[in-house]
């Protein structure tokens, strides 16, 4: 999952940006307010970590702008102001989750999987499709039980697709699930990952429509 963080202090978020990223997650860094609403216009991100004390715009004005163009993207709220009145006004903006400075970046990392969870309907980290099972706590896929290594890249192709399973995804769709802004990206890149995922869970688990991109197979069972 692609994650925007907004933060301006740069310890935080080098530190975030960096245990984000071996969590599993494609995070892009902004410094400001209106950095964040520039990067909130591209539509790629699935969830928004958002510090309050932003230049340029605060992170309550982002927050609120958001909300009032009815982009419900999960938003989680990640500042040094601890005062109930700050958690009240956050949360009453639409924030779907509050932590306090400082913290622990397992915590906020789950936090971040549990709201995504909730925005697709979820209860619980694994995702089945067929005899696929991917849990998205631990980063595990299992075929028919048995566990299946794949890369990072193929991890987040996988959890592209399967958060789509009926959908036809393009190369640019799922070039913006796997790429963050400083990631190069190979012109082959997608159909590299695609046929590996293809010789570890099955030949037939991804289909090509000719033209358009690539969807799941039909299975017995959606997606979970």
């Amino acid at each position: 999952m692609r994650i925007l963080l907004a933060e301006d202090d740069p310890m935080i978020g080098a530190s975030v940006r960096r245990g984000l990223t071996q969590d599993g997650f494609t995070v892009d860094w902004v410094e400001d307010g209106r950095a964040a609403e520039a990067a909130l216009a591209e539509g790629v991100h699935d969830a928004v970590v958002l510090d309050l004390g932003l230049p340029r715009k605060s992170g309550l004005e982002v927050l609120s702008a958001m909300r009032r163009r009815h982009d419900a993207r999960p938003v989680l709220i990640l500042t040094a102001r601890d005062a109930v009145a700050d958690r009240v006004a956050g949360l009453d903006a639409g924030a779907d989750d509050y932590v306090v400075k400082p913290f622990d970046l397992g915590e906020l990392a789950a936090r971040l999987r549990a709201l995504l969870r909730r925005g697709a309907g979820r209860a619980e980290p694994v995702v089945t499709y067929g005899n696929i099972a991917f849990n998205t706590a631990t980063r595990e896929v299992r075929v028919d039980g048995e566990a299946v290594q794949l890369s990072a890249r193929e991890l987040a192709l996988l959890e592209a697709m399967l958060a789509r399973p009926g959908a036809i995804l393009s190369r640019s769709q799922l070039e913006d699930k796997l790429y963050g802004w400083s990631d190069p990206v190979e012109s082959n890149a997608v159909e590299v990952h695609i046929h590996a995922l293809r010789r570890k869970l099955g030949a037939d688990v991804i289909r090509n429509v000719r033209g358009v991109g690539w969807m799941l197979a039909r299975r017995d069972s959606a997606a979970a």
